[in-house]
């Protein structure tokens, strides 16, 4: 499907999906997707299991990659530059770190709350007072840092469930990247601390492009300014989060958020 620009000048396009297609081997996951990723807004992406939503958000770091045997067509843009991310020469690495991303059950590493948020910044050769100071930063921005600023040389697997996701956050932007991707980052989460993650995205969109995957659509209402609708590896419907939940533009969008199946 094809998506309709705002009006020029009213935003700015991060990233920009063209006509992809992915395989996992000679299976055909993901079928002629196109999306925009508006800078500094939520996007979220909503369907049943099984549709390609994770598919589609690992797509934009790579991250298949690691696995093997699978197969891009189409493009990925990162603007400004418009560099197409699933390009044979693009590298891995470098999406990794301009586009970050944080997964369903929180994954700290068996170390400090220090060095968890570290721990990519010391990859890339950063040490001393301004690695203090991003660590410092990279809490703050995740909300945690009244929490864990007084105790950064504890284990991380000290931290309770939604502590250690704020972590796995803090630990994404610490590297400072342009589009975070949240694959479910509450699913695993009670109430008060699935609270504290939405808050969290609603201030992190002032600096941030998101795009995040939910199975639950009224956290797709609450949080994000767009909304896509997956079905069988296509992009059936996208559009602002009020419209595609109050006025679908098709029938399949309307039966799916109204529960009739999914």
């Amino acid at each position: 499907m094809n998506f309709t620009r705002p009006e020029a000048g009213e935003m700015e396009v991060k990233a920009e999906v063209k006509d992809l297609d992915f395989y996992y081997g000679t299976n055909h996951v993901l079928k002629q997707i196109a999306l925009p990723i508006y800078k500094n807004k939520v996007t979220a992406l909503i369907g049943p299991s099984g549709c390609g939503k994770s598919t589609l958000l690992r797509c934009f770091n790579r991250m298949h990659d690691l696995t093997g045997n699978v197969h891009y067509r189409g493009e990925i843009i990162l603007h400004p530059e418009g560099k197409n991310i699933i390009a044979p020469n693009t590298d891995p690495m470098e999406m990794r770190l301009r586009v970050g991303m944080v997964f369903q059950k929180p994954n700290p590493f068996p170390k400090s709350i220090f060095e968890n948020v570290a721990y990519g910044m010391r990859l890339r050769g950063i040490k001393g007072s301004e690695l203090s100071d991003r660590v410092e930063n990279a809490l703050k921005q995740s909300a945690l840092w009244e929490e864990t600023g007084e105790r950064l040389k504890k284990s991380a697997l000290e931290l309770s469930g939604g502590q250690q996701q704020r972590l796995c956050i803090a630990r994404t932007l610490a590297t400072n990247p342009e589009i975070l991707l949240l694959d479910e980052p509450t699913s695993a989460l009670d109430p008060i601390a699935t609270k504290k993650i939405e808050n969290l995205i609603e201030n992190l969109r002032e600096n941030l492009s998101i795009l995040i995957v939910t199975h639950n659509m009224q956290q797709a209402a609450r949080v994000s300014n767009y909304t896509g609708f997956l079905y069988m590896g296509k992009l059936e419907d996208f559009d602002d989060t009020q419209t595609l939940f109050v006025n679908p533009k098709k029938e399949l969008t309307e039966s799916y958020i109204t529960g009739r199946f999914g």
